[in-house]
């Protein structure tokens, strides 16, 4: 089945049953190997999407290795993690000794320091992508090496924070175009000039949300309140809940869907201008996929955590016994239901939002390959390993 779309610059030929053959053999190798497989996974990964997606007449290629991201992993844990577990049982130790301040200062420059380190993050899984992404034998990148963009994004987004959360757009737009405007591709700068005041009212809506919801919910919880039906007040309670985190939700994807489309708009390269005209309804019907997918992958879960007697010992205690039981299966409960649906569906949840990202990108403008040269921007030695430490994306 092709999946390409005809309509715009950007097409993607993939099919998620050609991809199955890809995922299914790199899911189980990882178990084998005790997830250190995952970054060659990664690799195999990204060759498939990459090589299924057409820009104007040319297919893309990622030229990134499975060492390359495993060295940048380990870089990460020596350089990043083994400090901030030190600082830790150091912060600790303070207090302990009564060293209450010291610990205090220790820990917000800890806190800093992450911050610091995400913002690199950021930046340098973007240089690196576009560095191993090449398109007619070009290639892009940075010659920056993010240090001033991990400054920014500490007091960029402090800022935001700083007036109740209202100049949140603010931060999130100028970090955007920041990061975008120190890459490049092949011989020509990449340009982002996102304005924020076109995102604010979608903001201010999702500002505004959660007063008034909760102004709904305790005018519902007072008449219900008022039953004399335990289990009716009980379900009420349940659907007050729902409603509220569905309602939310639902109000920072209608903001997200308006922010990533203006970024996107305000942004060129040389004689090449991009849209993506997604709209919410688009971001909507891709999440409650990526949720079906997940509760499709935690019925087997359930099951053999049911097969294993885990969920009957998952019941309160009588007073007097024990809780050791039950605590330990809350934390096996919890992690189960948090770490292996997402092994087994992370894969191809990837595949839908890159081909969300692809069949929704629209650009403007010509190309002229005569024009075109390799870009002479440095190439990285190694991969995301910052990115993987923090869980963080580049787009």
């Amino acid at each position: 089945m092709d999946d390409s779309n005809t309509a715009s610059a950007f097409r993607f030929h993939g099919s998620w049953q050609e991809f199955a053959k890809i995922a299914v053999p790199n899911l189980l190798l990882t178990i084998v190997t005790l997830g250190i497989y995952r970054f060659w996974a990664t690799t195999r990964e990204r060759q498939y999407l990459w090589g299924k997606t057409d820009f104007i007449d040319e297919r893309l290629e990622w030229t990134g290795t499975g060492l390359e991201l495993f060295i940048g992993f380990i870089m990460a844990v020596v350089l990043i993690l083994v400090p901030f577990f030190g600082i830790q049982f150091l912060t600790q130790a303070l207090v302990l000794q009564g060293y209450t301040g010291w610990a205090a200062v220790l820990t917000f420059m800890m806190f800093g320091f992450i911050m610091y380190m995400i913002g690199i993050a950021r930046f340098r899984a973007l240089r690196y992508r576009l560095s191993r992404t090449y398109w007619h034998g070009i290639r892009g990148g940075s010659d920056d090496q993010g240090f001033g963009y991990g400054w920014s994004y500490i007091w960029k987004t402090f800022v935001g924070y700083l007036a109740l959360g209202l100049l949140v757009p603010w931060s999130m737009m100028n970090l955007w175009n920041e990061r975008w405007n120190k890459m490049s591709f092949g011989p020509h700068k990449i340009e982002a000039i996102g304005n924020y005041a076109e995102t604010f009212k979608r903001y201010l809506l999702f500002y505004l949300t959660p007063f008034v919801l909760f102004i709904v919910a305790l005018i519902g919880g007072v008449m219900f309140g008022q039953t004399e039906s335990f289990g009716g007040a009980a379900v009420a309670g349940v659907l007050i809940v729902f409603i509220f985190y569905g309602a939310l939700g639902a109000v920072a994807l209608a903001y997200y869907a308006k922010f990533f489309r203006v970024a996107v708009e305000g942004m060129s390269l040389h004689k090449l201008d991009f849209a993506f005209p997604a709209r919410t309804l688009d971001w909507f019907k891709l999440f409650i996929g990526d949720a079906g997918l997940y509760l499709l992958a935690a019925l087997p879960v359930a099951v053999i955590l049911g097969a294993t007697g885990l969920l009957s010992s998952f019941e309160m205690p009588l007073p007097g016994e024990s809780t050791a039981a039950f605590e330990s299966s809350i934390v096996i409960v919890i992690v189960a239901f948090s770490v292996l649906p997402f092994a087994l569906i992370g894969p191809f949840i990837r595949y839908r939002h890159w081909k969300f990202f692809v069949v929704h990108m629209e650009a403007y403008g010509e190309v002229n390959l005569d024009e075109l040269t390799q870009s002479e921007t440095v190439v990285a030695k190694h991969g995301e390993g910052l990115l993987d430490a923090f869980d963080v994306g580049a787009i």
